[in-house]
């Protein structure tokens, strides 16, 4: 919607210690079955990411049918549209179109990115009215447009969130909230922004890569989250961090593992 330290490894084997290394082990430590879990860039997360973002974006799983989506929700950035909510007030939809203009010239939405570069940063629909809608739900049965949105979620929000993830040594759920608080917060320099949360976070807590235990620090991540959404009426609600993101982390499923249950705005959603 907008915007390690290393384990220290002995020098010295004894050689009993030697003859145990060549032995496998059949339990792994805990620590080496966490490293070894698929982060949310796996596909199978990452179609259960899609489907967890859709429940609070547009109240159904099926996130596939949102390329044809968009409407006004009066959040005051426009049109939002699109599987991850592209705005025409926040600068996203327009590079959207912008990309799908130079991968389909001539394509349905061209003709609109005058408006947009116009009404970018404001919630304003002069030049989109009354068509745009009724065009951008035609683009949307063009592949080339669905590949388009896929690409562009992918660069502004699912890679740059996963990255900074596993950077500071979170597993698949905390990978997910940071998506998700990307999504909706995009990472710009503003307080309420991605980079602000994670900021407040760290005042209170330490990341795993950093030493900390990680769901000390996603308690901390979420409560920056909380905080963040109440600076804005429009999100407000935040069930989709209490009722769901808690609901997991309280749960210790920190590999985002299934089945999965959850709440958003009071409409319950599983996941087999």
């Amino acid at each position: 919607m907008k915007h390690p330290t290393p384990l220290s490894r002995r020098t010295l084997l004894t050689a009993f210690g030697a003859a145990l290394v060549s032995v496998p082990l059949l339990n792994p430590p805990p620590a080496a079955a966490h490293r070894q879990a698929p982060g949310l860039d796996d596909p199978a997360k990452k179609e259960i990411a899609m489907r967890l973002v859709s429940s609070a974006e547009n109240s159904s799983l099926d996130w596939k049918a949102q390329y044809r989506y968009i409407e006004d929700i009066g959040d005051g950035r426009g049109y939002t549209a699109g599987i991850i909510g592209f705005c025409s007030g926040t600068g996203d939809m327009l590079d959207l179109v912008e990309l799908y203009a130079a991968r389909r010239p001539g394509n349905v939405l061209a003709r609109y990115l005058p408006a947009l570069r116009r009404v970018d940063g404001t919630d304003s629909h002069d030049g989109l009215d009354p068509d745009y809608p009724r065009d951008w739900a035609r683009a949307a049965e063009d592949q080339a447009f669905k590949q388009a949105q896929n690409d562009e979620r992918d660069r502004v929000y699912f890679d740059p969130a996963v990255r900074q993830g596993k950077a500071d040594g979170l597993r698949a759920l905390g990978q997910f909230a940071y998506y998700d608080a990307i999504v909706m917060h995009g990472d710009g320099g503003d307080p309420t922004s991605f980079r602000s949360i994670r900021r407040r976070a760290l005042d209170r807590a330490r990341p795993p890569a950093e030493g900390g235990d990680e769901t000390a620090y996603l308690n901390a991540f979420l409560d920056a989250r909380v905080w963040a959404m109440r600076q804005e009426e429009a999100h407000s609600d935040t069930s989709r961090v209490d009722t769901a993101q808690r609901v997991f982390l309280r749960a210790g499923n920190l590999d985002l593992r299934t089945p999965l249950d959850w709440k958003v705005y009071g409409d319950s959603f599983h996941i087999d």
